[in-house]
């Protein structure tokens, strides 16, 4: 069906906007304000992600969405739910709708069940944002409950806007320059049904930098979740206000039953894949640009990864061209200061 001007004009906007080098603010406000004139929804629920471990670093849910985080991520984490948004990553179908998933018996889904429809929700579409293989966060859009839901056109929308939404979150996380950050590590204790028992003074600073959640950020919750679901020591990586980098890990007191998630500056090096990923390195170029960071010369990185030396130089020129510099020296202070 061909599309009106209007509907391609929004659509430029979008995709406009998710290339302008907006922060994670930005992008939730002008991007998704945009989006809602391609596709409306009654209620958005953004995220962003870690794109190695899959785990949310940051929510926004609009109303009445905020007021049921923890029973939406028991429904993802329980593993037994149409359209989980890590479903959708390794599906290889990043976008879906509930109406679909459940061949429009929404009672099929738990999800709907307990709480979309009390919530007075009816179909949702969810969509992995990925671009170059990576998932960088998730957006769900809901439709108050009735009988009609979300359309194939709106769908097939989303679907050619979603890599664009993955392009602006991951250039969202190089806006803000590094910062040289001083904080010491906290812990939160939490029971196993995810109720605050118990923070340092620490880990209370340090989750102050991440967007704020009820009572914690969401990425607290989303680790404790994932370590009640059978992950092994979980975690994500998440950028704070300001400009340092955090780590965030869960793991089950002995003959407690309690959570401790604990919050720490995270090593520059550790932070440093994330960082190359979001200058949109091939797979092949990150593992060239991390052995540089370790200090192995042409020749050694050429051994161990099985490629010429003069193969070794092309993907390093890439990187320099990508990360904004000219040498190997200025690689590594860019990345590790």
């Amino acid at each position: 069906m061909r599309r009106s001007a209007s509907a391609v004009r929004a659509e430029h906007d979008v995709i406009r906007l998710s290339h302008s080098g907006l922060d994670t603010t930005g992008v939730r406000r002008e991007v998704l304000r945009a989006l809602r004139r391609v596709v409306p929804s009654d209620a958005t629920f953004f995220a962003t992600a870690d794109p190695e471990t899959l785990l949310f670093t940051g929510a926004w849910p609009d109303p009445p969405l905020d007021t049921a985080t923890p029973l939406f991520l028991d429904n993802e984490f329980g593993g037994g739910d149409v359209n989980t948004f890590a479903g959708l990553v390794t599906s290889g179908r990043p976008v879906a709708t509930l109406d679909g998933a459940t061949g429009r018996d929404r009672w099929a889904s738990e999800r709907y069940r307990e709480i979309m429809r009390p919530l007075g929700l009816g179909d949702e579409m969810r969509a992995a944002l990925v671009t170059g293989r990576r998932c960088w966060g998730y957006l769900c859009l809901h439709r108050e409950d009735g009988l009609l839901g979300f359309t194939a056109t709106e769908k097939t929308a989303l679907a050619r806007l979603a890599p664009h939404l993955a392009h602006a979150i991951r250039t969202a996380a190089l806006v803000d320059g590094p910062a040289a950050a001083d904080h010491r590590p906290g812990v939160v204790l939490l029971t196993d049904d995810l109720r605050l028992v118990s923070l340092t003074p620490d880990a209370e600073h340090l989750l102050s930098l991440l967007p704020p959640g009820a009572p914690l950020p969401l990425p607290v919750y989303a680790v404790a979740a994932a370590l009640r679901s059978g992950s092994a020591l979980p975690s994500a990586r998440v950028r704070g206000a300001d400009g340092s980098w955090l780590t965030l890990h869960a793991s089950r007191l002995t003959g407690t039953g309690q959570l401790a998630v604990v919050v720490e500056p995270a090593e520059a090096r550790a932070a440093a894949p994330l960082v190359l990923a979001a200058h949109g390195l091939t797979t092949r170029e990150a593992d060239v640009a991390t052995l540089v960071l370790r200090g192995l010369p042409t020749r050694a990185i050429s051994d161990q990864l099985h490629i010429s030396a003069h193969t070794v130089q092309d993907h390093l020129k890439a990187v320099f061209d990508k990360v904004g510099v000219r040498s190997r020296r200025d690689l590594v202070i860019r990345l590790l200061g």
